[in-house]
Order: structure tokens, then C-alpha cells, then sequence
């Protein structure tokens, strides 16, 4: 036989494993019209706690039944943090943060965009160099 406080401990960590799943982190993606596919990212903490007594030197012998008192307590907080952006073959995570405090912070924010935006720049640069040196039919 199970002692009343493992039932009652194993019961709420059975309830919090129905609550929090892999889609409470990852959440269930939403695509747009365009093919734009946006998956959420939330941060996840739990905080548990329970206990209890058997009250075994209250109770007359034979009551085994009378020789329980506990409690548990769970506190959970689901907090956003970021977009994952999935467009063709290109992935991004837009975090959800404050806005930047420094020029540095902001620089490191729009670094993605801007090596994206050198890339193209120099992608574009090639193709016209290329089609102007090839030959003439």
C-alpha cells in the first residue's frame, strides 16, 4: 500500500505533466497565406512544493486510516520569448525581449538583417558582373 503523501505527490506531478507539454514551449505553428510559418517559443518555470505528517504519536494504534495531514502546492508561469519565422529555406528567431539599451545592443539586434542585406547586395553584384562578361551570341 502507497502512503497517503506518495499518492498525493506523484498526483500533482501527473497534473503538471498534463499541463505542460512540448507544445506549451514550442506552440502550435500558424501559417500565413504567403507560406510565412510562425512557431512561438514561451519559457517555461515551475515551482513545486509538498509535505506532510503521519501524526503517529496522536493517534491510538490500530487508526491507520486517522494518521495522515499534508499538503502540495505548484506555481507555473509561461512567459514568451520569442517568434521562430520559417519562410522557404530561410529560419529566424525573433526574440521578444526589451528594446536595446545601448548602440552595441542594437548593432547585435540588426546584424541578421544586415549580413541578409550584404548577401543580396553582393548575390546581385555577381549575377550583373556575369551576365555583362558573357559572350555575345
Amino acid at each position: 500500500m502507497n502512503h497517503p503523501l506518495s499518492e498525493m505527490l506523484g498526483d500533482t506531478m501527473s497534473k503538471i505533466r498534463e499541463m505542460i507539454d512540448v507544445n506549451t514551449v514550442a506552440g502550435t505553428p500558424i501559417t500565413t497565406p504567403d507560406g510565412v510559418t510562425i512557431v512561438p517559443i514561451t519559457k517555461v518555470s515551475i515551482g513545486y512544493g509538498g509535505g506532510g505528517s503521519d501524526y503517529a504519536g496522536k493517534n491510538p494504534a490500530g487508526r491507520d486510516d486517522a494518521v495522515f495531514g499534508g499538503g502540495a502546492g505548484v506555481g507555473v508561469n509561461i512567459t514568451p520569448v520569442a517568434f521562430l519565422v520559417i519562410r522557404g529555406e530561410n529560419v529566424r528567431m525573433l526574440p521578444i525581449a526589451e528594446p536595446a539599451s545601448t548602440s552595441v545592443d542594437r548593432l547585435i539586434e540588426l546584424l541578421p538583417d544586415i549580413l541578409d542585406k550584404a548577401d543580396d547586395f553582393l548575390a546581385s553584384r555577381k549575377a550583373a558582373k556575369q551576365a555583362q562578361d558573357a559572350p555575345a551570341e
